[in-house]
């Protein structure tokens, strides 16, 4: 089947910690955990977090390998969008930093007016937007 709109894309990050992720990501924002493997310590193998929603065609992959550590280099400009097409209810911001978050200041003022910047515990910085977005 060629690449089209109904491809499953993956976005794959490093992380320092895996739990501590888990706890931002499905704690926080309310993700599920789609998969998870525990690699081990030996060079080459690694831990596996996928969050996501089951329905969606979409997952966000975490790694990290304990024997060669990446560590995460995120910019402020870094971002994963997630379009609420209405306001951020302050319940989910609190959730967040509640679970690990940090609510930013984001040096692009288009996310400060139409939404709400966090980062995740990596430094990978989540936009709660308030508009609504279609690609067609």
């Amino acid at each position: 089947m060629p690449f089209n709109g109904q491809s499953h894309i993956r976005v794959a990050r490093p992380s320092r910690d895996l739990a501590a992720a888990e706890r931002f990501w499905a704690g926080g924002l309310g993700l599920d955990v789609v998969y998870r493997a525990n690699g081990g310590s030996a060079p080459g193998e690694h831990d596996l977090l996928m969050l996501g929603r089951p329905d969606a065609s979409w997952h966000l992959e975490l790694v990290h390998e304990a024997a060669r550590p990446v560590q995460p280099r995120p910019t402020e400009e870094d971002l994963l969008v997630i379009y609420l097409d209405g306001p951020v209810p302050d319940k989910m911001v609190a959730r967040l930093e509640e679970h690990g978050g940090k609510r930013v200041q984001s040096p692009n003022p288009y996310w400060n007016e139409w939404g709400v910047t966090v980062e995740d515990p990596d430094g990978y910085r989540l936009v709660l937007c308030t508009r609504a977005w279609s690609n067609s």
